[in-house]
């Protein structure tokens, strides 16, 4: 009776220690699915993270694919000023905003797109709040048309905090709540209409003093502002 009762401890035993250590394994495995680029990560995505930020005027250290103090800083300088949770970790959300795709940040979409929503219905709000409502779409419009084009960030985050690009950014007004008119004209931008006509540029003639905005090819004007190429 005693060896019978040893075997079934035993045997319970080995049974808990199997499901103990698929339960380890599958939660580990999953870690490694989910783990992202944080301090000390090396590979292609850090040097995807550092190219962006450094073009965008974030990073100032060397492209060499090493998650380290540098970048981590850069991360949550970029952070702060997107409006995301500031630990220095490229997490779903932070990939998404830079236009960088992951496993993770796909499952993420959704939620990337609501943000990019409100941050372009900010600087809509900021920048022309008052215009007519296609107006107001059209501002959306070069941004979105910023984002497709090589010369500029291809992300709305990169494209909107690129140094010098908006007043909004720079008076700080795009910290303002947008209504619920500047969130209709940044749907409707992403969504694709642009009634700026391929525009990515767009001034008031009343009150713009930079020589050279004047000589970009005009594509239409909308209430108090000059779009063009």
């Amino acid at each position: 009776m005693k060896t019978k009762s040893k075997r079934k401890i035993l045997c319970i035993s080995i049974i808990c220690l199997s499901i103990i250590g698929i339960m380890f394994y599958i939660f580990f495995k999953n870690d490694e699915v989910e783990a992202l680029s944080k301090y000390g990560s090396r590979g292609d995505e850090v040097i995807q993270i550092q190219t962006k930020l450094k073009r965008w005027g974030y990073y100032n250290g060397n492209i060499d694919g090493i998650y380290g103090s540098q970048t981590q800083e850069a991360v949550r300088y970029f952070q702060r000023k997107n409006g995301l949770a500031v630990d220095g970790i490229a997490g779903p959300k932070t990939l998404a905003a830079m236009g960088i795709t992951s496993s993770s940040s796909n499952s993420s979409s959704s939620s990337s797109n609501t943000s990019n929503v409100n941050l372009l219905a900010r600087l809509i709000y900021g920048e022309a709040r008052g215009e007519p409502y296609t107006g107001q779409v059209a501002v959306g419009a070069v941004v979105m048309n910023r984002v497709k084009s090589s010369s500029f960030p291809n992300s709305i985050s990169g494209v909107v905090y690129q140094s010098g690009a908006f007043d909004a950014v720079r008076d700080g007004q795009i910290n303002l709540t947008p209504d619920a008119t500047a969130k209709k004209a940044a749907q409707d931008a992403i969504n694709g209409w642009d009634p700026s006509y391929g525009a990515i540029y767009y001034f008031n003639p009343s009150t713009a003093t930079n020589k050279w905005i004047w000589s970009r090819p005009m594509t239409v004007t909308i209430g108090r502002h000059r779009f063009c190429k």
